[in-house]
């Protein structure tokens, strides 16, 4: 392991600590009350809490690094779409790996709103000819996102 790889992972929190091997609990245990196995368990599940601990704190970190933000690519704005918005739903182009789930936790994220529902669209690309040559647009997904009444996303910001 080379000096770099040592700073990086103490910088995403792993202490020395937390690197303790099964070798080094043993002795622990057998200095303490002579190796039960029951202390061993113990030891074991208290490390297990402190790895859990840790990769929340990673999941935490990369939450807030944008993730919401991969998966909302941009917000619709149409004749149609915008008649929507009597019904109280908005819609977004969304990634094609979202499913329902990550687009409704990364409304929350960003707009701070929890919708009532997520409906998802496939949407095919279009063919497209240049001269001689034919081809298709990307595929993308749309997502029909319904919020509760009296609430509002602010998309028209910059419009």
């Amino acid at each position: 392991m080379s000096f770099l790889d040592k700073i990086k992972k103490t910088i995403k929190g792993e202490s020395k600590e937390d690197k303790k091997s099964e070798r080094d609990i043993k002795k622990e245990v057998k200095k303490g009350e002579k190796g039960k196995k029951k202390d061993i368990k113990k030891i074991r599940e208290e490390k297990k809490a402190v790895k859990k601990e840790i990769k929340a704190r990673d999941v935490k970190k990369e939450k807030i690094k944008g993730i919401a933000y991969r998966i909302l690519v941009r917000p619709l704005i149409t004749e149609k779409i915008t008649s929507l918005g009597v019904f109280n739903q908005y819609v977004f182009a969304v990634s094609t790996k979202a499913n329902k789930i990550d687009i409704k936790k990364a409304i929350q994220e960003v707009y701070g709103i929890k919708p009532i529902s997520v409906n998802i669209i496939n949407m095919r690309g279009r063919k497209v000819r240049s001269g001689k040559v034919s081809g298709e647009t990307k595929k993308w997904k749309k997502a029909i996102i319904t919020l509760k009444k009296g609430e509002k996303i602010e998309v028209y910001k910059g419009v």
